[in-house]
């Protein structure tokens, strides 16, 4: 927030306090009850009042993050992780070889359509920081046989760069060829495709492998992943930032 943001925010809260004090007095002339006062903070706590209240860190500020889907992958495993990356301060960007709109998977049905800001014959790696692939049954199956996915999945791998991935998502890793050597965990049905494909398999919530790749099994993890997540993308914040 801007030092003129925060000032506006500061006199909302104090507006608060004048506006309740008032609303006392006059319950006092009428006999009303009289509710017990929320505690406001003094002047000097106002900033860390509406940091700790109202607000997310802006730890990933800066910071560009290519969501990597196409039609089937699972809604949760997308929405909540690109909740949490843009409360953090990130740019997040749905990238699909489908345009203009992708349609997700929600548990035992077809969920929302969600609109795609880049396609993937525009994408470009170089221009991101980060990448996130969420899972679903559908949409890593069909990334893994799209060339152009594969190559995208594997630059990040290439350059470095920190991926998060989720449930079934570990799929396109493999067909890149960036699962060997690596420590990892998924949904319980890729374990011998992760094991065949030269990785370490592990049943965990959340695994960080080399402070490079974030992996969890399932929808309930999101959690410990989002975390996890955001811990290590931290590190790829542009420093100008």
């Amino acid at each position: 927030m801007s030092n003129r943001d925060w000032a506006i925010a500061a006199d909302d809260v104090r507006s608060g306090s004048v506006k309740r004090a008032a609303s006392r007095r006059r319950r006092r002339r009428h006999g009303r009850p009289i509710r017990a006062p929320i505690p406001q903070p003094v002047a000097r706590d106002v900033k860390k009042f509406l940091v700790a209240n109202y607000t997310e860190s802006d730890r990933l500020a800066g910071l560009k993050v290519a969501i990597l889907i196409t039609d089937g992958f699972e809604q949760v495993e997308m929405t909540e992780p690109r909740k949490k990356l843009d409360a953090n301060g990130a740019e997040t960007k749905i990238v699909s070889p489908k345009t203009p709109r992708v349609r997700a998977w929600d548990f035992t049905n077809w969920g929302k359509e969600f609109h795609v800001d880049l396609g993937l014959h525009h994408a470009d790696p170089d221009k991101f920081d980060a990448l996130h692939l969420p899972g679903g049954v559908m949409n890593p199956d069909t990334l893994r046989t799209d060339l152009r996915a594969v190559e995208f999945v594997r630059a990040f791998f290439d350059a470095g760069k920190p991926v998060a991935v989720i449930c079934h998502g570990p799929w396109t890793i493999i067909e890149a060829d960036r699962a060997r050597g690596r420590r990892m965990t998924s949904w319980p049905s890729l374990r011998t495709d992760l094991r065949n494909a030269g990785a370490e398999w592990v049943d965990e919530p959340v695994v960080v492998d080399g402070d490079q790749l974030v992996c969890s099994r399932q929808p309930d993890d999101i959690p410990q992943f989002n975390k996890a997540m955001v811990d290590v993308f931290a590190q790829r914040v542009p420093t100008h930032h």
